[in-house]
């Protein structure tokens, strides 16, 4: 067969199998990334690659959309998003509760998966009625099919988020809000303990990013599913074998050190590994309307990567 376009981010985890450290039994080539956003965006909208790293719920909405993708359960971004929810001080709010009835900017569409993580938080943990609040993205939305619910704005999209906080036009954001200023501080006191103590309670450990296969690809070649699962979990073993021997890491490699102490296994593959998260991000899927109906968690991936019954 023909060597398969690979779209992935490079990062610890990734770089034994894109630098060829680890074989996955295909060839594959790793097209050149520089941002994997626009990437995931091409190949929910155009197919472009044969295999494609993706935000989870990009895929969710693809899934429901009828694009003809499926997942391995492989997850090769991850964070605690209890850090993600920022809000301007100006806005005197004295809890997460009293977003309500005000204006919330999204860092890009309202689809993006740690908006959705947030917004689940701010639910199930805090109390607060996403109902109640309007969510105002900064950017469309990957899958263009996508419809979403009325409390969703997009007059504020291709506006910096920071700018809304200070503005006063939205009076919290959820997402990467890139800003020094002394008026925007985070909405969830200790943040990073907070992700930490609702992971200790709950067994949740946020997916951001999986990996999509094209249908026609895992069609024409039915091993392939089972041959990536095995290859990533091969390089993550080189990856977390070099954290253990090596100083001198990046801060992302730190981070993952970090993460290891409280999680165990820091990129954990596999349906049963991840059950929580997965029917976490599924049941809050439903909950926002990103998605019409609840998938179990084997529905969603390749059904020779998962693991015998």
């Amino acid at each position: 067969m023909r060597p398969l376009s690979f779209a992935l981010a490079g990062s610890g985890l990734t770089r034994p199998l894109k630098e060829g450290h680890v074989e996955s039994g295909y060839a594959l080539d790793f097209v050149p990334v520089e941002q994997i956003v626009p990437l995931m965006r091409r190949m929910v909208r155009a197919l472009d690659f044969d295999i494609c790293e993706m935000a989870f719920t990009t895929y969710l909405c693809a899934r429901a959309a009828g694009k003809p993708i499926t997942a391995i359960p492989v997850f090769v971004t991850r964070n605690f998003h209890h850090r993600a929810m920022f809000r301007s001080v100006r806005a005197g709010l004295a809890s997460p509760k009293d977003l309500e009835t005000r204006t919330v900017a999204v860092n890009r569409g309202y689809t993006v998966t740690t908006g959705l993580w947030a917004r689940g938080i701010l639910a199930s943990e805090y109390g607060v009625d996403l109902r109640k609040v309007t969510w105002a993205p900064t950017d469309d939305e990957h899958v263009q099919e996508y419809q979403a619910p009325a409390n969703v704005t997009y007059k504020f999209r291709g506006r910096p988020i920071a700018e809304l906080l200070l503005s006063g036009e939205a009076v919290a954001a959820v997402g990467d809000v890139r800003s020094a200023a002394a008026e925007i501080t985070p909405l969830i006191p200790d943040a990073r303990e907070a992700g930490f103590a609702w992971y200790r309670r709950t067994g949740i450990y946020p997916i951001n990013h999986t990996v999509v296969v094209k249908d026609a690809v895992l069609e024409a070649e039915p091993g392939l599913a089972k041959a990536l699962l095995a290859a990533f979990a091969a390089a993550k073993a080189e990856y977390l074998a070099r954290l253990d021997r090596e100083d001198g890491l990046t801060p992302a490699d730190e981070s993952v050190r970090q993460l290891r102490a409280v999680v165990g296994d820091p990129f954990p593959f596999g349906v049963a590994a991840n059950r929580p998260a997965l029917e976490a991000v599924v049941r809050f899927a439903v909950e926002q309307q990103v998605i019409p109906a609840a998938l179990r968690p084997e529905q969603l991936f390749a059904r020779s990567a998962l693991e015998p019954e």
